[in-house]
């Protein structure tokens, strides 16, 4: 039995589930997001909660079962609260702005590296250290974040780059004389 799969996904008053075959739609405050599940589960709405079974037991179906319920909860947390993703850059010389419809972040090259801002995503920069990335869909904000680090992913002897806030990262000794 999957934990997470036997827990219902509660629907606020403020938000609308819609079921059409495996495809679930959600509207809310923050826009529409839909997902369609794979065959392996089904997903019911009961009163105001929406619940996702597998469809039989073998070991594809349990797997499923857990990963849809999952979805289905980021729907509804997206259009309702949203996600929110922060990075810190370390360096000297290393800061970020937003300009118009763009990122535009220098990062020690010979140009500055300039980052569209994908649409459904909001990104501000309250310190030229901090960078905010927010949006509904959860996975599409963990994936501008990811693209954003990998411009300078943090390195182990000194700590340069653009890492996510709280992150941990392992330094090692340098050379001795």
């Amino acid at each position: 039995m999957s934990r997470i799969g036997k827990r219902p996904v509660a629907v606020p008053s403020n938000v609308t589930a819609k079921i059409s075959g495996q495809t679930v739609e959600v509207k809310g405050p923050k826009g529409t997001l839909s997902f369609t599940a794979p065959d392996d589960v089904e997903i019911v709405m009961e009163g105001a909660e929406l619940t996702v079974k597998p469809r039989g037991d073998n070991k594809r179906a349990r797997q499923m079962w857990g990963m849809a319920r999952t979805r289905v909860a980021n729907l509804v947390q997206g259009v309702t609260d949203g996600f929110q993703k922060k990075l810190e850059i370390n360096g000297v010389g290393y800061r970020a702005q937003v300009q118009g419809k763009a990122l535009k972040l220098a990062l020690g090259y010979s140009h500055d590296v300039i980052f569209d801002i994908p649409e459904g995503i909001d990104i501000k920069a309250p310190k030229p250290t901090e960078i905010e990335i927010s949006g509904a869909d959860a996975q599409q904000v963990g994936q501008v974040a990811a693209e954003i680090r990998d411009w300078r992913r943090p390195e182990p002897y000194k700590g340069k780059g653009i890492r996510y806030a709280g992150e941990y990262i392992f330094r090692k000794e340098g050379k001795k004389k």
